[in-house]
Order: structure tokens, then C-alpha cells, then sequence
């Protein structure tokens, strides 16, 4: 056990560091996005191996999860249900758009359209790899494709958000925004249950170690019971603990493999986020919702990301978050399976023919 605390020790100051060093000079999302940076790359670019404990990870999203709760109201949950119909639209066409550039491109490059589609589509990397396996892509690469997007997503659309458009002075974290009662009173005592739910049921749905956490958060908010906030040092403290996880989970050498073809699937990751932003302002004319919240709704991704940087421009997290988990639900539980069949019967086809 001992082995281990050295590397964790050094973890944490390089996550530190890294989170500082991205708050000093103003960049988006610095205490997630900083620790992520400063691990990949510390960990890339020397022989150090650094640790980091999963249920940190875990912590960090059940903090993040109670703490965007307090945003949802009954006004804000009424106000999604018109957006339902038009974002699903929104959302399949994104998809559809994704699987047939993706495609196209295989026409020019030494990869085969399975790995290639499986490494494109916005969401859901581990069921993307699983998936690939079954249809005998190369699993490998598709991790590859799919965390070059993740970057992609992470480091461009917080950033475009935060610096090109206007930052609302009295829109700050959820954490300050509701009545201020001691986390250390009997009120506290509230803030174990989306806790023990959020370990209980993580993973009953996609991202459920937060979604369950904010979703009971939000009940217990919306039926006025005086429950106190999370401070913000502690709210900083767990964008840390999942940045400094999402660092250690990528790898350079793993980036590496993709070599030439890194800067096309690059490419498409930007292409895709130029379209997400495009049909969020085709959602704002749609609907009633303003132009940062429907931009960061129809992003690609990720979630937690995405509701993070709503809070921060005010936009409303409640309606991103809604919408975000309703994207990923789609990608998570439908994508998979429909590729699949339609990879499956190619091959069959193919049989018949041979």
C-alpha cells in the first residue's frame, strides 16, 4: 500500500499545478480541464507512473452532481418539455451527419468504415469500443479516435463559450446561489442520501454516479427543503478529482497510434462542433431558449463539462443538463445496437453473395 502513496502524493501536486497554472492565466474550466492537461502530459512525457484512486473519480461526480441539482426548478423542468422534439431531431441528424463523414472519409485513408464510424460518434467511448468488438473493428483505434474527439470537445467548445460570449457577472456556480445554511448542521444530514443513492444506482443509467445524485438533489431542492450548499472549495476540489482521473485515463502513446490520421479524425471532431453550433442557434430560433444554453445543449459532449460551462456564462444548467443526458441516452442505448445490426447484416450479405 505503501508503494502507492508516493505516486498518489505526486498526483495530486502535479493536478494542483496544473489546475493553477490554467487559473492564472484565465482559461475555461481550470480546475478540471488544468489537472486533466498537467497528468496526460506528465505522465506522457516522462517515466512517471502516477495513481489515482477510482472512487476519487466517483466523489468528484457525486459532488459535481448535488451541486448542479440546486439549479432545477419546477419552472426549469416545464420549460424543457417543449424543447423534447425538436432536440431529438436535432440530435439524430448530428449522429446521422457524424456516421456519414466518418464513412466518406475511409474512401482516402487505410482505415476500414467500422473502426472509422465507431471512433466518430459523439458519446459514449467505452460502449463505442465494446460495440466495435462485436462487429471485429479495431477496437484499438477506436479508443484512439474516440479520446482525440473527447480532447477535442474539452478544449475548444468551453473555451469558444466562455471567451465569445457575454459572461453573465451575477450568473456563478449553483454553490452560491441558494440560502446559506452550515454544511456541518443537522441540515447536512440531507446530503447523505443522494450520496448513498448515487453509489447505490450508479450504474442503473449512463453517468448515473452524477445523474442520480443531481436528480435526487434537485427533488429534495424543488420540495423546499432548506438543504445547505456545497462550499465552493469543495466544488472546486471535485472538478479536480475528475480531471486529474480523465488525465490518467488517456494516454499519449495511445494518441500516437493513430499517427497520420489523428489530425483527420481531428478534423471531424472540429467539423462536428462547427454543425453542433450551428444547430444551436437553429434551437434558439426554435424555441425560447437563449443562444449559450442551446449551443452548449447540442455540443457533443461531455456532459458534465458542458453544465459546467453553462454555469459559469449563464446559461441555464438545469435545461443543458436535461438535454445533454437526453443526447447521451440516445447515442449510450440506441447507436450501439443500430450499428451493429447494420454492420452485422452487411457481413451476412456479404456471405450470401461470396
Amino acid at each position: 500500500m505503501s508503494y502507492q502513496i508516493k505516486p498518489f502524493i505526486e498526483a495530486i501536486g502535479i493536478s494542483v499545478i496544473g489546475g493553477g497554472l490554467f487559473h492564472v492565466v484565465s482559461l475555461p474550466l481550470a480546475w478540471m480541464l488544468g489537472p486533466l492537461t498537467s497528468v496526460m502530459l506528465w505522465e506522457g512525457l516522462t517515466t512517471r507512473t502516477l495513481v489515482w484512486p477510482d472512487f476519487l473519480k466517483k466523489l468528484g461526480l457525486i459532488i459535481l452532481g448535488i451541486s448542479f441539482g440546486f439549479y432545477f426548478t419546477f419552472e426549469s423542468l416545464k420549460i424543457v418539455g417543449p424543447f423534447i422534439i425538436p432536440y431529438l431531431l436535432i440530435t439524430v441528424i448530428l449522429i446521422l451527419i457524424s456516421i456519414f463523414n466518418s464513412a466518406f472519409i475511409t474512401k482516402w485513408i487505410n482505415i476500414d468504415k467500422k473502426t472509422s464510424v465507431f471512433g466518430s460518434i459523439p458519446g459514449g467511448l467505452a460502449e463505442m469500443v465494446v460495440a466495435s468488438e462485436d462487429v471485429k473493428a479495431n477496437s484499438a483505434l477506436v479508443m484512439v479516435f474516440q479520446t482525440i474527439r473527447l480532447l477535442v470537445v474539452l478544449f475548444t467548445v468551453p473555451f469558444i463559450i466562455t471567451q465569445f460570449f457575454p459572461h453573465d457577472s451575477n450568473a456563478i456556480s449553483a454553490v452560491m446561489t441558494i440560502p446559506d445554511t452550515n454544511i456541518l448542521s443537522l441540515h447536512g444530514l440531507w446530503l447523505i442520501l443522494p450520496i448513498l443513492l448515487g453509489i447505490k444506482y450508479q450504474h442503473s443509467l449512463p453517468a448515473g454516479i452524477m445523474i442520480i445524485p443531481l436528480a435526487v438533489t434537485a427533488t429534495i431542492s424543488i420540495s423546499s427543503i432548506n438543504i445547505p450548499s456545497i462550499p465552493p472549495l469543495i466544488f472546486l476540489i471535485a472538478q479536480l478529482f475528475v480531471g486529474a482521473s480523465l488525465g490518467k485515463s488517456i494516454s499519449l502513446t495511445d494518441i500516437k497510434l493513430a499517427k497520420k490520421y489523428a489530425i483527420i479524425y481531428i478534423g471531424l471532431a472540429c467539423w462536428l462542433i462547427v454543425l453542433s453550433f450551428g444547430f444551436g442557434i437553429l434551437l434558439e430560433s426554435m424555441t425560447t431558449m437563449d443562444l449559450q444554453t442551446a449551443i452548449l445543449s447540442t455540443a457533443p459532449g461531455g456532459l458534465v463539462e458542458m453544465v459546467l460551462t453553462a454555469s459559469i456564462v449563464g446559461a441555464d444548467p438545469a435545461i443543458v443538463t436535461s438535454l445533454q443526458l437526453m443526447r447521451v441516452m440516445v447515442i449510450v442505448l440506441v447507436a450501439p445496437s443500430a450499428l451493429k445490426w447494420y454492420f452485422s447484416r452487411k457481413i451476412n450479405d456479404r456471405n450470401k453473395i461470396a
